[in-house]
């Protein structure tokens, strides 16, 4: 009885062991920053990010040559300007500055959330695909190359090309041709 206890414990220890000769030992990194860059999804993302941001960056430009004329106007005019005026341009000049503060927070809060959101949806689409291509080629573990703490990695377990050329023909985009180096 002994001895059938005892090849029970052996075949019991011996099974994780096999278990674990027969999953992917191979891991891989990509940049997820490239993908992100080369890949038609995020460029057309990054695209529609740069022409809210250029957007925002002009009406401000707009607020600020407003201040700057008003500025201006009250240097040159005040010595012939009524006090009541002069106050009123001085009040109007101190109330245009605060709407382009709060329109400074507003449009960085604005570009925040677009930028998120935007990041967000393009990650919910690259997972899936990251998934498969480890998979397809047997992958234990994929890192982010340089957001995972990691400090070195060779380039032959870099998948960052497969990922975009996958990425693009999954999402119908045009197959971005490999970085050179």
């Amino acid at each position: 009885m002994k001895k059938f206890l005892l090849s029970i414990a052996v075949a019991a220890l011996t099974i994780p062991a096999m278990a674990q000769s027969s999953a992917p030992q191979r891991v891989a990194v990509i940049d997820v920053n490239k993908v992100l860059q080369n890949s038609a999804a995020g460029k057309i993302a990054y695209e529609h990010l740069k022409k809210l941001q250029d957007d925002k960056m002009a009406r401000a430009q707009k607020m600020d040559d407003e201040i700057r004329a008003l500025d201006t106007d009250i240097n040159t005019k005040k010595i012939s300007l009524s006090p009541e005026k002069l106050d009123q341009m001085q009040k109007d000049l101190s109330d245009k500055k605060i709407a382009m503060q709060r329109y400074a927070q507003d449009a960085d809060r604005e570009l925040g959330e677009a930028r998120d959101k935007a990041l967000g949806e393009l990650n919910a689409k690259i997972m899936p695909v990251v998934d498969q291509v480890g998979k397809d080629m047997g992958i234990a573990a994929i890192f982010n190359k340089f957001e995972s703490g990691l400090i070195y990695a060779s380039e032959a377990i870099d998948i960052t090309d497969v990922v975009i050329k996958k990425f693009n023909e999954t999402n119908g985009g045009p197959a971005a041709a490999p970085a050179k180096k």
